[in-house]
């Protein structure tokens, strides 16, 4: 293959690779025996297809339901939009309206969108550590720098540690909460002193709650929406993917002011003019018709939880360590004297598991990294879940 002959932006040359596509290179020629197949716990998306009455809602839309082919208005439709913001306000106590709601194309898309709205080149943005990858990676590419504040105990962030990074160059500080990569939930009286910090000093708190129908809390996990004047600092995010199976589908939402969506429209035009039409209306028929359906698949979760915990001690002996447990996630660190990138390679040849290393999630200069992994466990069972820890503790580096 020829050299390219123009020049690649640098910011965008500079940015790692994607950390789960570069984590499948791995299963390149590796053969897994029938009575050992692979054991995949690298990402966190549901491999299920939605529910059949779904599927056949979005089958009824395709052949009778002409505006699902044709392009929409740019904030997404009006009726998912109304549904979206009476669940949130009847949800965390709040007022929540359509014009608070703009549907992007993913969660991830929300996260670039309300970036690319707040910050340019030479900004900064806090993000605890451990971080979603992309996260950081979408603040590279757009030259602004992701300003890592590492967890503490229980791998919460400190509000303080936070108040020290601020500098006139901050825009915004994010959480992630169920968190990813940790799983960690962060409690209601954490997440209110981040507001008090970033309103203090007239900064965005983006909250990204990807995972929020698999947290452990049933009602309202934060008080951030019963505050009248919320819009004025918080900016959450929210991903139907995880809650539908509808991953493919890419339907995500930023939850807002009116007048920062009127920034949000302008990207997400120049985009994708507008987010999928049909995981619009599959998401929709979601939130009308599967509440009960949802809560069993959260229970599910929160059961799959429950056996990472219970299960632990059999690795503990060996000198493996829990840090954090929640959402889809688990958050380890290893015993051994080997990097977590040369542990994960060899697990895939020796133990037929797939895993990503700590590294991918923390920054360069986070050393710590180097000893931890990150378990995926929404695609595996608790039968599934007990093979894992078999496998893992029969390794010796």
């Amino acid at each position: 293959m020829s050299a390219l002959k123009f020049p690649l932006n640098p910011a965008m040359a500079g940015t790692a690779a994607p950390p789960v596509m570069e984590a499948r290179r791995w299963l390149d020629g590796v053969e897994f025996p029938a009575d050992r197949p692979l054991i995949n716990v690298s990402q966190a998306a549901p491999v299920e297809t939605p529910p059949p009455a779904m599927q056949q809602a979005m089958a009824d839309a395709i052949l009778h339901q002409p505006d699902a082919h044709l392009y929409g208005a740019v904030l997404g439709r009006d009726d998912l939009r109304e549904a979206l913001a009476a669940r949130w306000a009847r949800l965390y106590q709040g007022t929540v309206s359509r014009e608070n709601i703009a549907i992007t194309a993913g969660c991830n898309q929300a996260f670039a969108a309300t970036i690319a709205c707040l910050t340019q080149k030479g900004d900064e943005v806090i993000i605890p550590t451990p971080w979603y990858f992309n996260h950081q990676m979408w603040c590279e590419m757009q030259g602004v720098n992701a300003v890592p504040l590492p967890a503490t105990t229980n791998l919460l962030p400190d509000p303080d540690q936070a108040r020290a990074l601020i500098t006139a160059r901050t825009k915004a500080i994010v959480l992630v909460s169920p968190n990813n990569p940790a799983g960690v939930e962060y409690p209601a009286e954490l997440i209110a002193q981040f507001r008090d910090l970033a309103r203090e000093n007239g900064l965005a708190l983006i909250v990204d709650e990807t995972y929020r129908d698999f947290h452990s809390v049933s009602g309202a996990a934060h008080d951030l929406l019963s505050d009248p004047d919320w819009s004025d600092t918080v900016i959450a995010l929210y991903s139907f993917s995880k809650s539908y199976r509808l991953t493919g589908h890419r339907v995500g939402a930023i939850i807002a002011s009116a007048e920062f969506h009127h920034e949000v429209e302008k990207f997400l035009d120049t985009v994708a003019i507008c987010p999928n039409q049909l995981g619009q209306i599959g998401a929709l028929w979601g939130i009308e018709n599967l509440d009960d359906w949802l809560a069993g698949e959260r229970q599910e979760i929160l059961s799959r939880r429950a056996a990472i915990v219970e299960g632990f001690p059999a690795l503990e002996a060996l000198g493996w360590e829990l840090l954090g447990a929640g959402a889809y996630f688990a958050y380890i660190r290893h015993p051994y004297a080997i990097s977590s990138p040369d542990l994960a390679k060899k697990l895939v040849q020796n133990a037929g598991v797939l895993l990503l290393p700590g590294t991918m999630f923390r920054a360069a200069s986070e050393t710590i990294g180097a000893s931890e992994v990150r378990v995926a466990f929404a695609n595996i069972d608790k039968h599934g879940i007990s093979t894992l820890y078999e496998r893992l503790a029969a390794q010796k580096f």
